[in-house]
């Protein structure tokens, strides 16, 4: 029996390992790929404070060790419901699990394209942030893959950093907001291709090019780039949390800054929540505030 079970070992679920044990609580974390998450795939972080830079991997590597070296229990499994109940069970696929209160910080992945070679031109030529990676390719040439919300804001970060911004759709048109798509039309270092998608990538190190057929002529066609942002949108995996949590639309569970869900003693925190912004500097946030508001929980029963 733990005080807290945390679902996930990214940025906000090791954060909320540190403050709950801080606190004197008991700790799980359940972690079902990578401890850290997303910040992994990030070989150079710029912009979260107290370094001038860090990358990745190092850093969810300290919080993993801090939260370890404070007592938190960490353990590998995927879990796959999560029961509510005066005793709260985390059913995973190795074992059942039973706790006070659960946070959940399950994460979001963002979408790719399944191609051969993107894992390893991952942070080394293919991103997913603007505000994360757009300064390395200060004067070159990048590339931006979809044409919604997400590739539009990207496109109006790099557009004022790189040399020149190619946008790749799928689609005969642009689909995200009409104010967005004026805002682009004032960059003259915007390129955009139509019903067109990425069949390919080619690089030795690093990517150096991609290959695009055109679905409607089914012409094939190569564009040489520094690098590419993939901006389909972020996919949550919280199948498990239904009978918890309420989830919204596009599969986030539906939460506020108080990182609260419908059901006591259950809170979520990091990139499966609703939220404007995805940074790490919002999940450790949102770390906080899950740990502090189920600490509270705790000391009241």
């Amino acid at each position: 029996m733990y005080d807290i079970i945390i679902v996930g070992a990214g940025p906000a679920g090791l954060t909320a390992a540190v403050y709950a044990r801080r606190a004197g609580k008991s700790v799980l974390v359940l972690e079902k790929d990578t401890f850290g998450g997303q910040v992994t795939f990030s070989p150079k972080l710029e912009n979260y404070p107290g370094f001038q830079e860090i990358s990745g991997n190092e850093l969810a590597q300290r919080m993993l060790e801090q939260a370890m070296a404070l007592g938190a229990e960490i353990d590998m499994d995927t879990v796959t419901e999560v029961l509510d109940g005066e005793v709260k069970t985390v059913v995973g696929e190795a074992g059942r699990y039973e706790a006070r209160s659960v946070i959940i910080a399950a994460g979001a992945r963002h979408r790719r394209l399944n191609l051969p070679g993107e894992e390893e031109f991952i942070g080394n030529g293919i991103s997913f942030c603007a505000v994360c990676d757009g300064a390395f390719y200060k004067d070159q040439h990048v590339a931006v893959i979809g044409g919604g919300n997400t590739a539009l804001q990207e496109v109006v970060l790099l557009a004022d950093i790189c040399k020149k911004v190619t946008v790749v759709q799928n689609l005969a048109f642009l689909t995200g907001e009409e104010k967005m798509i004026q805002l682009l039309q004032s960059k003259n270092n915007i390129e955009y291709i139509y019903n067109t998608v990425v069949t390919g990538y080619e690089g030795v190190t690093s990517l150096q090019a991609i290959r695009l057929l055109n679905t409607e002529t089914q012409e094939t066609s190569r564009l040489e780039i520094d690098g590419i942002f993939l901006a389909i949108g972020t996919a949550p995996e919280n199948d498990a949390y239904q009978k918890v949590a309420k989830l919204n639309e596009y599969g986030y569970i539906v939460s506020d800054e108080s990182c609260r869900t419908g059901t006591p003693g259950i809170y979520v925190a990091g990139d499966c929540r609703t939220k404007a912004y995805r940074q790490v500097a919002t999940a450790i946030s949102d770390g906080a505030a899950a740990a502090l508001n189920a600490c509270r929980f705790l000391d009241a029963q």
